[in-house]
């Protein structure tokens, strides 16, 4: 059957037009939100993430951490983004949050549990977060969004690491709008990459690193990211390591 000259320009401007009227609203997904309390409204150190008191703050964030349930993933969903906003009109800000995930959480139906920090930014003023506290769990829709960190990636080690013998490592200030799929290690005896473990949330360990330096690559969406510069060889439990290399 073929299409009469006006059906076959309909199409096309629908074509061009679908992206338009989808826009925005169609990646927003609905869900609700609570949040814990803390002292300083900062996150918590003992978050499942692994992220420790760098997961308190997490970067510029300031404290807008969260932890997820779904968007969990295994520890996958450690350290992305995400754009978190309610849904009452005259409390709302029409920004909402941009927050981390940090942990993993569970409240009554909810996709993230706030840190008050986070929770507070859904309002459109401090009046506004106050009532949107007395609420509890308010509606919500959400999008990830780019992570936008300050300053190069680094490489955490862990205070459980031992040089030598064992090694488990946080990569931090990823940005994008990737996972952090897999991490790998140069052996330089065998010329080859071999895989780390996720451990739990974002730690990868390595039984028996090779003595000296550590050349880690990881991967980022499906592109490997690979630093020049490697952990050196007196590398030490609890120290960061500056990559040089900054992801936009």
């Amino acid at each position: 059957m073929e299409l009469g000259f006006r059906h076959q320009l309909g199409l096309v401007c629908f074509i061009f037009l679908l992206p338009a009227l989808c826009n925005c609203k169609e990646y927003f997904t609905n869900s609700r939100a609570t949040y814990y309390d803390s002292p300083d409204g900062y996150g918590t150190p003992t978050g499942a993430c692994g992220f420790g008191e760098y997961g308190r703050k997490m970067n510029w964030y300031d404290g807008r951490v969260a932890g997820v349930s779904g968007l969990w993933r295994n520890g996958a969903g450690c350290g992305t983004c995400y754009q978190v906003k309610c849904k009452i009109p005259e409390l709302c800000d029409v920004n909402g949050a941009f927050l981390v995930a940090t942990d993993q959480g569970y409240g009554d139906r909810t996709d993230f549990v706030m840190s008050p920090r986070a929770f507070s930014r859904l309002g459109r003023n401090q009046n506004a977060s106050a009532v949107l506290k007395k609420y509890g769990t308010v509606d919500i829709a959400y999008r990830r969004v780019p992570c936008t960190f300050i300053g190069n990636v680094l490489f955490h080690i862990k205070e459980s690491s031992s040089n030598p013998g064992y090694l488990a490592v946080l990569i931090l200030n990823v940005n994008g709008k990737y996972d952090v799929n897999a991490v790998e290690m140069w052996q330089k005896g065998q010329r080859r990459w071999e895989p780390l473990r996720r451990v739990y949330g974002a730690v990868f360990d390595f039984a028996n690193p090779p003595r000296g330096a550590i050349l880690l690559r990881f991967q980022v969406g499906v592109n490997w990211m690979t630093p020049n510069i490697p952990i050196p060889s007196n590398w030490k439990p609890g120290a960061t390591y500056d990559t040089k290399l900054q992801l936009y």
